[in-house]
């Protein structure tokens, strides 16, 4: 039983599937009805108007209607397209058992507790024949599929099968009125209409269900005597053939299979159970846990069935309907209805080749599951389920093929799958020992070889190789030499497609297919909502596929979309050119034509064959949101341009590819304020300002106008612009045109003319202009503003531009890939002046020529009623006359934009240097400070970020250099590479610049050395915490220098350890045994010699002066085993152990034992003794007691103790 749904509900009582779509609907025993689609697994819709359970429902064969009817003694007809209940129909006097339309009439018959049977005229919406007889409740009523019957089944102990041949001539031929009249009186008693003709005893308990044959004259029933039985009948009889016996419970459902020759039952007592009609013997038996079953629906075309039971519903199929094939060249060899068969692709030949035994067993499944074939020696293996898996070898004589009648007695073998992986050699997979049997054409094993996964199915590989499949990986395995060349993992696969040359694969799973390489390197992964059927590669390396209902392709790069919907399934064989080669679920070979443009099309732009793609777009029918999008997702936003009529999309696209031409000819038809803004925008991007200059006066923008003219030093247009203004009455924008000019005396005259006489004055005498600060300061008199003393003013005079000549000089690039190749297309007819232009991207704007804006266009500048009547004495501003900045015409594209693209704009190089580096310190220097904090998080541990602050600082600002251009304009920031050359390419981007490095450590590590020997500890601690504050952020170049690395932690770190203790020694004054303590834990920190030796002899020292003899002679013998070439040192060691060998003992006991190896915890600097607890440092390394966990490190005051990190990562050669 192949399970394809299920699930979860209510007791379902009624179930039927829907003749076209993949839907199915469930009345539950809560009154809900449920519309599934079994095939996405989602819940369409639920009607709940029943009250009480609802026991029948049924699909109509064609109208978008279904019935149904429940213990409301209701029957309901439903429009599922409008979601409501269009009518109740009203009769029955108890709980409905079943409805169900009739497949030809507008009929609908339902069974009821009422003991009736009742047939009902959905159009005319009321019941036209009751049919009495059965004296118990009626539990099923059913119409035959062709003939006018009705069969029903009581708890009477009764089938009875219902004759309503005159019902359907009443329909046909209604009789006149007075006919009609008589025989009202008898349609309320069960008239004439409809007449039992059988009445089938037999069962010793009530019977549930009774269903005809589709197309025998039987019937099947089943009952509460848990038997199902048998019957035949015929034009004057019918009668019980055989009886049935398996069940432990009441049968509650029973039918035939459409396709096959069986019966399916299913109980009360939790089985399904499926049976042979012409051996009358169980087959197989499907069991539940807990729970009962009560109905049975079959889908009226496909092979596929439905149990609904207490706790929900599966919808399942008996057999699989995969057909078993093997495709070689031109040619296929197929399993179908016990035979072997032939097809050859280029003639379409298809022929019977040999007889394949019949399964022995009676069990379902057992039908030839995979076909593997050798063309050199013309054999074919063919395996089954049967016995838990086998395999039978055929060879097939050359003649033979096209006759067919040739049978042979096949080798059999038993195993989990069987493959050629040679002319004359085949693998079976062994699973119980988890090996490989490589045997001879003679069935005889030539060689073992044990697997490397628990593999459950083998698939061929190339010549030798093996694809073994485990639960969640794929493996290819090389017998010969027992290697495994290539693993990956997937989910679980079903079947393995090789391509033509055998250099990928793809590997289908129930709902994904993955695309890998022949060494399973992954290249994509496609994911489906339906499952997955089959597929195969055509020539150009795209991989073509079906779901359930479509056929779809794959390309290299993991693009995927739809070629066709598919009305059935089919498995794909072969796939050459437009053609699709594929076998259907009845075994029949089938070629269906598609049209590859979509898939072709996106190849050749995955692939840059851009003649192609142009050939393409001019000769086919490509268009469509889909296709536009993707080419805009995948950088071509040129080529969807040449697809798109609507504006709109054409202004946007024209944007993003920036082809201000067209652009501007699509702004002109929409015509709207934010199309020319954006318009701006991109001009300005670009630097042709003409256009820039177009869209400002399009949208009256006087201020954005002004300071364009100011930015490319257009003084004449800008005193245009003051003489608007001042028409307009627009002080502040009068003022700002004075001060983009330069023009003081004009600012002076505005500051005046607005009354601001005090600032009048102040910027008059700043700027030096006496005659008109006097005549002001007159003005003013007593209130004339005084001047800051000691100040020097600073004038506001707009910097000179630097470029007067308009558009700005533009990047020259090569001209697009698709350009003069594609003008026109995807248009209406060409304008004239588009005609005229000789299909280059850069050419003449296509706009009306226009006068500038005078007039007309300068009065809407003004609106109407602005204008100042009264003029003044200078004889008034000319209005008429007035004109904006002369625009000849709508700007030209200029000369250097012919060959203009605008540049996409490039990767920063710090972007750069942190796209593919796990080194924190390339992070630093590209200034991504949380990255490179995460990363030394990840790898060291690191929580306490303030001691490296200054080295964050450093990095960044030592990888960038800073270039003042002019004065104006902002610092550059130039970003400083590591082993630049002039010889470089200017396209390869080195890393960054580190202002810290190796060498610079090694000399900070000897002043630290200098320091400790002096005894300068503080300063000596700060140097060597720098080194240790530093190693996070150092980068070298070989293994050899990592190493170095990690060795100079530990060396720092014991170090650190080492003068932490001694200087909290120092400040232990009153505590003299813990002072021994210390000065003795700092002799077994890994020191230098030189230091090794101080520590010793202070040790030495303090023990001696506390009377602890013992141990301070301990310090000596180890001071002397160093042999000092101090000759104070050894003298002074010689003394103390003669005086301590008179008294060997320890006044006061020391936590100090030396001769059980140690290590002292870092933060509470006591001893560790080896077989202790610990935690440590994943960046220093320095061990704490367990009591330490999660806090910071106390001696590199950096990394949380006992934290999970990955080490330290200081060399793009530890990530090679």
């Amino acid at each position: 039983m192949l399970t394809k749904f299920e699930t979860k509900s209510n007791r379902v009582k009624g179930l039927s599937f829907h003749s076209k779509r993949p839907w199915i609907l469930a009345s539950l025993h809560s009154g809900v009805i449920q519309l599934w689609d079994y095939r996405m697994g989602t819940l369409i819709d639920r009607f709940d108007e029943h009250d009480g359970p609802v026991r029948g429902v049924h699909f109509h064969k064609s109208q978008p209607l279904f019935v149904s009817g429940g213990d409301d003694y209701k029957i309901k007809v439903w429009n599922y397209k409008l979601h409501r209940c269009l009518f109740t129909l009203l009769g029955h006097l108890d709980y409905i058992r079943t409805v169900q339309f009739h497949h030809e009439y507008p009929w609908i018959v339902s069974a009821s507790d009422d003991q009736t049977i009742r047939i009902w005229n959905w159009q005319s919406r009321t019941c036209i024949s009751v049919l009495t007889g059965h004296n118990h409740y009626v539990m099923c009523a059913l119409f035959h599929p062709k003939e006018d019957l009705v069969v029903s089944a009581s708890l009477d102990q009764t089938v009875r099968v219902w004759d309503i041949g005159a019902l359907k001539k009443k329909t046909v031929s209604p009789a006149d009125d007075i006919l009609r009249l008589s025989q009202m009186n008898a349609d309320l008693f069960g008239g004439v209409d409809a007449v039992v003709k059988y009445v089938l005893e037999g069962h010793d308990r009530g019977v549930n269900w009774a269903a005809f044959h589709p197309t025998l004259p039987l019937i099947v029933s089943g009952a509460d005597d848990r038997q199902v039985k048998l019957w035949r009948m015929n034009d004057t009889k019918a009668w019980e053939v055989d009886t049935l016996r398996g069940h432990m419970n009441n049968v509650s459902c029973v039918m035939f299979h459409a396709k096959q020759d069986i019966i399916v039952s299913n109980s009360e007592d939790k089985s399904i159970r499926v049976w042979d009609i012409t051996k009358r013997t169980g087959v197989q038996t499907f069991r539940r846990e807990h729970d009962r079953f009560w109905i049975l629906a079959a889908h009226p075309e496909m092979n596929l069935l439905a149990a609904g039971h207490d706790s929900g519903m599966i919808v399942f199929k008996l057999e699989r309907e995969r057909p078993a094939f093997s495709v070689s060249g031109d040619t296929m060899f197929y399993a179908k209805d016990r035979f072997l068969r032939f097809y050859e692709f280029s003639t379409q030949r298809d022929t019977q080749v040999i007889p394949i035994r019949r399964p022995g067993s009676t069990s379902l499944n057992q039908g030839p599951r995979t076909l593997s074939y050798s063309p050199t020696e013309n054999a074919v293996l063919i395996c089954s389920d049967i016995d838990g898996g086998s395999y039978e070898l055929y060879v097939i004589p050359k003649d033979s093929i096209g006759r067919g009648d040739s049978a042979q007695e096949a080798k059999k073998g038993v195993g989990g799958s069987a493959v050629f992986v040679a002319r004359n050699r085949f693998a079976v997979l062994d699973k119980s020992n988890n090996q490989v049997l490589v045997k001879n054409l003679k069935n005889e094993i030539v060689k073992k070889s044990s697997l490397p996964i628990a593999a459950d199915a083998i698939f061929y590989a190339g010549t030798g190789n093996l694809l073994c499949r485990a639960e969640d990986k794929v493996l290819i395995y090389d017998l010969q030499q027992r290697l495994v060349l290539g693993d990956l993992q997937t989910p679980f696969v079903k079947y393995i497609v090789w391509s033509n040359d055998m250099e990928s694969v793809a590997l289908l799973s129930k709902h994904a297919i993955v695309i890998a390489s022949k060494k399973l390197v992954h290249q994509c992964t496609v994911h489906e909502t339906i499952r997955v059927k089959s597929g195969a590669w055509d020539d150009n390396g795209v991989f073509i596929y079906t779901t359930l209902n479509h056929i779809k392709y794959c390309l290299p790069n993991g693009d995927s979309g739809i070629i066709r919907t598919l009305d059935v399934p089919i498995y794909i064989t072969k796939v050459s050119g437009n053609k699709i080669f594929c076998l259907d679920r009845d075994g029949k070979s089938r070629v269906l034509v598609i049209d590859a443009t979509e898939y072709i099309f996106k190849l050749s732009l995955m692939k840059k064959k851009y003649d192609h793609v142009m050939n393409m777009i001019r000769n086919s029918q490509l268009c469509g949101q889909a296709m536009i999008a993707y080419l805009q997702q995948k950088g071509f936003p040129e080529v969807a341009l040449h697809f798109v009529k609507d504006e709109r999309t054409r202004f946007n696209l024209a944007l993003e590819c920036g082809n201000i031409q067209i652009a501007v000819a699509s702004a002109k038809e929409i015509d709207e304020k934010d199309h020319w803004y954006r318009l701006g925008v991109e001009s300005l991007r670009q630097g042709n300002s003409g256009i820039v200059e177009y869209a400002y006066q399009k949208t009256r923008n006087l201020e954005r106008l002004s300071f364009l003219y100011l930015i490319t030093g257009n003084m004449e247009k800008l005193s245009r612009m003051l003489k608007i203004a001042e028409g307009k009455n627009d002080v502040m924008s009068q003022f700002h045109n004075a001060l983009y000019l330069g023009d003081i005396r004009e600012r002076v005259k505005i500051l005046e003319n607005a009354g601001h006489l005090p600032l009048a004055y102040i910027t008059a005498s700043v700027h030096g202009l006496q005659d008109v600060a006097e005549r002001l300061a007159a003005e003013l008199g007593d209130n004339v503003p005084v001047l800051p003393e000691g100040k020097i003013p600073s004038l506001l005079i707009p910097p000179a531009p630097l470029l007067c000549s308009g558009d700005w000089p533009l990047l020259r690039v090569m001209r697009g890939i698709f350009e003069g190749g594609l003008d026109n297309i995807g248009r209406g007819a060409p304008d004239e002046d588009e005609e005229a232009a000789d299909g280059d991207w850069g050419e003449e704007l296509d706009m009306v020529n226009e006068d500038g804006l005078q007039n007309g266009d300068i009065e809407a500048v003004l609106e109407d009623g602005e204008v100042p009547e009264e003029n003044d004495e200078e004889g008034g501003w000319d209005l008429e006359d007035l004109e904006l900045p002369p625009e000849a015409e709508t700007p030209k594209a200029s000369v250097s934009a012919r060959v203009f693209v605008a540049p996409t704009p490039g990767m920063p190089v710090s972007q750069i240097w942190i796209q593919k580096s796990s080194l924190a310190a390339e992070h630093t220097a590209a200034g991504n400070f949380d990255t490179a904090m995460r990363l030394l998080n990840r790898q060291l541990g690191i929580r306490n970020f303030a001691p490296l602050k200054p080295m964050f600082l450093d990095l960044h600002s030592g990888s960038h250099s800073y270039l003042r251009a002019f004065s104006s304009a902002p610092v550059l920031s130039l970003a400083v590479e590591r082993g630049w050359n002039e010889a470089a390419s200017p396209n390869v981007r080195r890393p960054p610049a580190l202002v810290f490095n190796f060498s610079q450590l090694e000399e900070k590590l000897k002043a630290a050395y200098k320091a400790t020997t002096a005894g300068k500890f503080s300063e000596a601690l700060r140097l060597f915490l720098g080194i240790l504050h530093t190693i996070p952020f150092i980068v070298v170049e070989s293994r050899r220098e990592v190493d170095e690395v990690k060795e100079l932690i530990i060396i720092v770190k014991e170090y650190v350890l080492g003068l932490q203790m001694e200087l909290k020694r120092k400040e232990m004054r009153d505590n003299p045994v813990r002072q021994q303590e210390l000065a003795a834990y700092f002799t077994h920190c890994n020191l230098q010699m030189p230091h090794l030796r101080l520590a010793l002899q202070n040790a030495m020292t303090v023990c001696y002066k506390a009377k602890n003899l013992a141990t301070a002679a301990n310090f000596a013998r180890r001071l002397l085993e160093t042999n000092p070439t101090n000759e104070n040192q050894a003298k002074m060691a010689r003394q103390v152990l003669q005086a301590a060998e008179k008294n060997l003992k320890d006044i006061s006991e020391l936590n100090y034992d030396f001769r059980n190896p140690f290590v002292v915890c870092g933060a509470t600097y006591v001893p560790i003794y080896r077989g202790q607890k610990d935690v440590s440092c994943p960046y220093c390394g320095s061990r704490f007691v367990p009591s330490q966990e999660a806090q910071i490190c106390t001696v590199c005051d950096l990394a949380v103790v006992g934290a999970d990190a990955s080490g330290l990562l200081c060399s793009p050669s530890q990530i090679r």
